[in-house]
């Protein structure tokens, strides 16, 4: 499924200057719009500002035909935007992929980019936060193997809770 855009398939890269307004978009657009996060929490700006992001992470996205379907953060340990990961871990946050281009491979292929650069960097998990709300990517990381970390799981400052999860390499 993952090749080069011309042939109307998904290409996974590093997000580009030019994506960041579609990657923000598509990002609020899923976590609020979709009930995942109150349309006032300060939340909301963060997830629409993929150039901030893109300064301390890495911000991947699923394209095709010059759109963008899907994207997550990559952050590395000690990095500003690694909220849970330890030494020996790669966090992703942020996932987000379009209503009309789930069940195409879309988030299933990001997740996959995650696991091989944690691989090919040496990296002894992957780690993740979810929210009880996400029933469908909580579905596919149970698919990949990622285990619940109780002890590890915290809130929101709203008092939300939140559920991290940890796949071994």
């Amino acid at each position: 499924m993952v090749t080069g855009e011309s042939d109307g398939r998904v290409e996974i890269r590093d997000a580009r200057g030019e994506d960041f307004a579609a990657v923000g978009e598509l990002t609020v657009e899923v976590y609020v719009g979709e009930g995942h996060v109150n349309p006032q929490s300060p939340y909301v700006a963060e997830l629409a500002d993929t150039a901030t992001r893109a300064e301390s992470a890495e911000i991947l996205v699923a394209v095709r035909g010059g759109e963008v379907l899907g994207s997550l953060t990559m952050a590395r340990p000690g990095t500003p935007y690694a909220d849970i990961a330890r030494p020996g871990e790669l966090e992703f946050r942020m996932l987000a992929v379009s209503k009309r281009a789930r069940g195409l491979g879309v988030g299933t292929a990001l997740l996959r980019r995650v696991i091989d650069t944690a691989r090919a960097e040496g990296f002894e998990a992957v780690v993740l936060t979810t929210m009880p709300t996400m029933q469908d990517a909580r579905r596919m990381y149970d698919r990949f193997g990622f285990a619940h970390v109780p002890e590890r799981d915290w809130r929101t400052m709203a008092g939300l809770p939140l559920t991290v999860m940890r796949l071994a390499l």
